[in-house]
């Protein structure tokens, strides 16, 4: 699944990180990390790398479902927290 720029977004919000802190755990530049939630084409390499750290932290990437809604995100559970 690659990631929508709104995902990347909402994500970020979901675990309180801003645009530095997403573009530092993904190992990328902040201006990819902008130019993705700007919805430019990044190297698919690129957009794994900030999946796989968004997802360390956390969250889950929900695929469009037809009818039923849009794509989205949210938190895995964090029981006993």
């Amino acid at each position: 699944m690659t990631i929508a720029a709104v995902q990347s977004k909402m994500a970020r919000a979901a675990v309180g990180w801003g645009v530095r802190d997403l573009a530092k755990e993904a190992g990328v530049s902040v201006d990819t990390v902008s130019r993705l939630e700007r919805g430019e084409d990044l190297q698919p390499r690129t957009l794994a790398a900030i999946q796989a750290a968004l997802e360390a932290a956390g969250v889950e990437f929900i695929p469009e479902n037809g009818d039923a809604g849009g794509v989205g995100v949210r938190v895995r559970s964090r029981k006993g927290i």
